[in-house]
C-alpha cells in the first residue's frame, strides 16, 4: 500500500509540475503573439491524440493531449508544432498575412519566441519572491561552529569561531555558500581567508572527499572543508523581506541559480563532471515525489527551479528549442536576407536528432538510476 501510494504521490506530483509549466511556457508564446496581432490555431498541452479541448471565440482550440511531455502552440500558417512555415505563405491573401506569424517583422516574430523562456524565468522569480516574502529566509553567518577532528579544517587549523570570508577568492556570505562554492568544485585544493580576531588568514589545503547521499538515496562523493555550522543565535538571521525587495531578491538567486546550471553543465560538456548526473523526465518525477513528502512549499519551490532548467534549456541555439529559432533569426538578421526553406528544415532535422539523442541518453540515466538506487 506504501508503494502505491508513493507511486502515485510521484505521479501525481510530476503531472501536477509539468502540467503547469508547460502552459506557462507555451502562454508566454501565445500571449506575445496575439499581442503582436498573429492568430492562434492551437493551445496544446502535451503531444498526440487530444483528451479534452474546445475552441474559443478567437478561433483558438484549446487541449489536453495524450503524451503529457511539453506542448506547443501553433500558429496560422505554421506546419506543425515546431513553427517551421506550411508552405502556403505565397498563397495567402493580405487579410491572412496580417494574422500570420511568418509575415511578422523579424523582432515580433523574436519576441514571441523568446516570450516562452522569459516567461520560464519570471514564474521563477514570481514563486521565490513569494515564498521569502511570506516566510523570508534564514541566514547562517559563515561562522565555524565546530571543526570535524581531523578533517581537512582541523589539519590546516580552522578554529571553532572562525569566520569564512573567501574561497578561491569568491566572497561568502551565507555558510549554505561554501556548500554551493564546494558542489561545483572539480579539483580538491581550495584556498580559504579565515578571519579570526580581526586578523584574516590565507590557508592552502586538501579538501576532504566524503560519502553523502542526494535526496533519492544515491550514494555520492562530495568535496568537503570539514566544518559545522554556528549555533549561536546572533549568528542566525531570518530575514524578511518587503513586495519589492522579495522580487529583487528573487531576481538574484534566479540568475545565480541559471549561472550555477550552466556551470555544472559546463563542466559535464569538459569532461570534468561525469555524465550520469543529467537526469531526465523520471528523476524529475522522482524528485518531485520525495520533495512533495516535505509539503506543498518544497514542491512549489521545486517547480521554481524545474522552470528555471526549462527556461535555460529552450534558449540554447539548438534548432527545435526556442533558441534555435532565435538562432535563425539572428542569421537573418545579420545576413540581412532569409534563410531558405531547405536550410531551415534541415536544421530542423539536425536539432530533432540532437534533442532525441539527448532524451534518450538522459532516460538511459534515469533508468539506470532507478535500478541502482
Amino acid at each position: 500500500m506504501d508503494a502505491i501510494f508513493s507511486f502515485g504521490q510521484t505521479l501525481l506530483s510530476f503531472l501536477f509540475i509539468l502540467t503547469v509549466l508547460v502552459f506557462v511556457h507555451e502562454w508566454g508564446h501565445y500571449i506575445v503573439a496575439r499581442l503582436n496581432g498573429v492568430r492562434v490555431d492551437v493551445f496544446s498541452v502535451g503531444f498526440g491524440p487530444e483528451i479534452w479541448g474546445r475552441t474559443d471565440k478567437k478561433g483558438t482550440r484549446w487541449k489536453i493531449s495524450a503524451i503529457p511531455l511539453g506542448g506547443y502552440v501553433k500558429f496560422f500558417g505554421d506546419a506543425g508544432p515546431a513553427s517551421n512555415p506550411d508552405g502556403t505563405q505565397n498563397e495567402m491573401t493580405e487579410e491572412e498575412k496580417k494574422v500570420s506569424f511568418h509575415h511578422k517583422r523579424l523582432s515580433q516574430k523574436a519576441a514571441v519566441v523568446f516570450a516562452g523562456p522569459a516567461i520560464n524565468f519570471l514564474f521563477a522569480i514570481l514563486i521565490i519572491a513569494g515564498l521569502y516574502f511570506s516566510y523570508g529566509r534564514m541566514e547562517l553567518a559563515p561562522v565555524v561552529g565546530d571543526v570535524v577532528e581531523g578533517g581537512a579544517a582541523d589539519v590546516a587549523g580552522i578554529k571553532a569561531g572562525d569566520r569564512i570570508v573567501t574561497i578561491d577568492g569568491v566572497e561568502i556570505e551565507t555558510f549554505m555558500e561554501i556548500r554551493e562554492h564546494l558542489m561545483f568544485k572539480v579539483v580538491d585544493d581550495v584556498s580559504v581567508e579565515v578571519m579570526r580576531g580581526g586578523d584574516i588568514l590565507a590557508l592552502n589545503f586538501v579538501l576532504d572527499i566524503a560519502d553523502d547521499e542526494d535526496i533519492l538515496g544515491k550514494k555520492t562523493k562530495v568535496r568537503q572543508i570539514g566544518i559545522r555550522s554556528s549555533t549561536n543565535p546572533d549568528d542566525r538571521v531570518l530575514k524578511e523581506y518587503g513586495i519589492f525587495s522579495s522580487l529583487w531578491e528573487a531576481s538574484i538567486t534566479t540568475k545565480n541559480l541559471t549561472i550555477r546550471n550552466l556551470q555544472g553543465l559546463g563542466q559535464i560538456v569538459m569532461g570534468d563532471r561525469s555524465t550520469k548526473e543529467l537526469g531526465g523526465p523520471i528523476t524529475i518525477a522522482r524528485v518531485a515525489g520525495r520533495t512533495a513528502e516535505y509539503g506543498f512549499v518544497s514542491l512549489i519551490n521545486f517547480m521554481a527551479m524545474v522552470s528555471i532548467g526549462l527556461g535555460m534549456i529552450n534558449l540554447f541555439p539548438i534548432p527545435m528549442l526556442d533558441g534555435g529559432h532565435l538562432l535563425y533569426y539572428a542569421i537573418e538578421a545579420v545576413k540581412r536576407k532569409k534563410m531558405s526553406e531547405e536550410a531551415q528544415e534541415f536544421g530542423f532535422k539536425i536539432g530533432a536528432l540532437v534533442v532525441l539523442s539527448l532524451m534518450i541518453f538522459a532516460f538511459y540515466n534515469d533508468l539506470s538510476h532507478l535500478f541502482t538506487s
